[in-house]
């Protein structure tokens, strides 16, 4: 631990920003479950484990994600400590194991997609700033794949003039280039063309800053409701996996997939794919050799 710092919770995030370019909404969700357990339990840096079984009893009610993400942040806690020579053993052993299956996100239809930017386009064609700016944002959730927090924060400095593509800063302070295709490359340049001068952000707030996260969902809602959809179907988090899952389906390669996407383990974006398993054996019918050699039987007929 760094000189000076009495708090183990304190200097363990502290590890996590400097050491593994944590983000500030992850440091967040680590303190608010560090604190959760200190409630609990009192002094973690301290606790043994028939403190950590009694925050198995305690979270007993929560969903699995959610008690598979506590349980990960204190046993990285654990396991900082037992790295700074704080402690000699690691209790988190007595902590739960549930098997969390991280589920599909809710996935928008083509004709979905289409009624959604139909709707967007007719409203922006009036000239209106802020219908602009729901263009720009629809197409760069859909047509590029960004985060939530990524296309909120955008920098202007990000968005070359000339250039097909964008620089996102992403998870751990990870950058990658993300191209934006004609469609949105039009709808940004609109946008910014209508958009007040001043301020560093792509998309500013009338109150400084930068649009939020949470105005965000209420505008993307607010444009399904108005299109005749589910607003519940609808957020930034299902349009990006609609991204992912239509380029897929078009016959993109899942490692470029995980480039465009920012995943650092390709895991993650194979969680992210909804291709239907018919559509694959005709892949595999098509393009391997023992499906399209003549003679040879073919796979599922």
């Amino acid at each position: 631990m760094s000189a000076g710092s009495d708090d183990p919770v304190r200097a363990f995030l502290a590890m996590l920003s400097a050491e593994r370019g944590a983000s500030a909404n992850t440091l967040a969700a680590y303190g608010r479950d560090l604190k959760g357990a200190t409630a609990v339990i009192g002094d973690l840096a301290g606790a043994d484990r028939a403190a950590l079984q009694k925050l198995g009893q305690a979270w007993g009610d929560l969903a699995p994600a959610s008690l598979a993400r506590k349980a990960s942040a204190l046993r990285q806690f654990y396991a900082f400590l037992q790295d700074e020579g704080l402690r000699e053993d690691d209790p988190s052993g007595a902590l739960p194991r549930p098997r969390a299956r991280r589920p599909l996100p809710r996935l928008l239809s083509h004709a979905e997609i289409t009624a959604l930017f139909e709707l967007a386009e007719a409203d922006a064609a009036h000239g209106d700033p802020v219908a602009a700016r729901m263009l720009a944002l629809l197409e760069l959730l859909y047509g590029s794949g960004l985060r939530a927090t990524e296309l909120v924060s955008l920098p202007l400095a990000a968005v070359p003039r000339d250039a097909p593509f964008v620089t996102i800063t992403g998870k751990g302070g990870q950058q990658r280039l993300v191209p934006v295709g004609t469609r949105a490359g039009k709808a940004l340049t609109h946008w910014l063309d209508l958009r007040v001068a001043g301020g560093r952000y792509v998309f500013p707030s009338p109150r400084g800053g930068h649009l939020t996260r949470v105005r965000l969902f209420q505008l993307l809602r607010d444009l399904a409701a108005r299109a005749g959809l589910d607003p519940e179907k609808v957020s930034p988090h299902v349009l990006r996996h609609a991204f992912a899952t239509h380029l897929l389906e078009g016959g993109a390669d899942l490692r470029v997939l995980q480039t465009l996407l920012g995943h650092a383990d390709i895991a993650t974006t194979q969680i992210y794919t909804h291709v239907d398993a018919s559509r694959l054996v005709t892949l595999v019918n098509q393009r391997h050799p023992l499906g399209v050699t003549q003679g040879q039987v073919r796979i599922g007929g």
